[in-house]
């Protein structure tokens, strides 16, 4: 019998069928069961929108500290993946309150927990997933950045989806809509924020604690706790992914200086008029963020 040589998708069509491979619809619905707890927390940013910076903010909260785990979705569970990956997701954790990852819209998501979500500029987003997905699942200089904006990005409407669903409950007391703009400029209010949000106390010494375990430099140290390792074995296992792909989440997670081609740019635009200015009002991201804000 001759073993396929493990590849990485060099078309659109090749990543499409790969990431087919990772659970069924089966194993995606088990986690929609999720019975969630009045004070369990959701975190359900976009992808690329900050969300382990996220995990690791309300499992340093919650533990004090923690670090003895070899992925942070082992703590913070993924709700989609997890029936594949063999995690119960009903049972107890390290600490309370429980706590989840998801990148699901508010219509789709389990209902009766806490949420937070972050929300980010779409270029940036685009750019990060383009970088995240190239090494892991794409084969690098295959697909290029236009290609997977126009006909995989942009042609899902995933992104202005989810915002707009979460946009609409931004204001109910158990959603927390964060920026993640924001987030990088003041973390000490983000923490206290979240803090407040899940009901942990927090002293002086906890605030410390997780400013240095949520730093950009501490988690670039210990990357291997946040490179998504459960998700890597299972891609290697499942879809025959080579093995060692780069599929680090501490990244630069830079502001503002993605270049986007004119055609990819001109496409985001017309989305965000479509879908969100004629349904929410906002005529680009800087002014829905204003109004977060405010």
């Amino acid at each position: 019998m001759t073993t396929q040589k493990p590849m990485r998708a060099e078309s659109l069509k090749e990543l499409e069928e790969i990431q087919g491979k990772l659970f069924s619809p089966e194993e995606f619905g088990k986690g929609l069961k999720l019975k969630l707890r009045p004070d369990d927390v959701i975190i359900s940013p976009f992808g690329k929108s900050g969300t382990t910076w996220l995990q690791q903010i309300v499992h340093t909260l919650r533990t004090r500290g923690d670090m003895d785990f070899d992925d942070i979705s082992r703590v913070v569970p993924w709700i989609e993946t997890s029936s594949a990956l063999g995690i119960d997701l009903d049972a107890e954790q390290k600490s309370n309150p429980r706590a989840f990852k998801s990148h699901l819209d508010y219509e789709t998501i389990p209902k009766g927990g806490k949420y937070i979500v972050s929300i980010r500029n779409p270029e940036d987003a685009l750019n990060s997933m383009y970088k995240f997905m190239e090494g892991w699942f794409i084969e690098p200089g295959s697909i290029s950045l236009e290609e997977f904006a126009l006909k995989r990005f942009i042609a899902s409407q995933s992104y202005w989806k989810h915002l707009a669903s979460w946009w609409a409950h931004r204001n109910d007391t158990n959603v927390l809509m964060l920026c993640y703009e924001q987030m990088t400029v003041d973390p000490d209010a983000l923490i206290r924020r979240v803090a407040e949000f899940i009901d942990v106390p927090l002293d002086d010494e906890l605030l410390a604690i997780t400013l240095e375990h949520s730093s950009f430099s501490y988690m670039l140290e210990h990357k291997d706790r946040f490179d998504d390792a459960l998700m890597r074995a299972l891609s290697e296992t499942k879809a025959n992914l080579p093995k060692g792909s780069d599929s680090s989440k501490v990244r630069k997670g830079k502001i503002g200086e993605t270049s986007m081609p004119e055609v990819v740019q001109a496409e985001l635009d017309e989305k965000w008029r479509q879908l969100i200015k004629e349904t929410l009002g906002f005529v680009n991201y800087a002014e829905l963020v204003a109004e977060l804000n405010h």
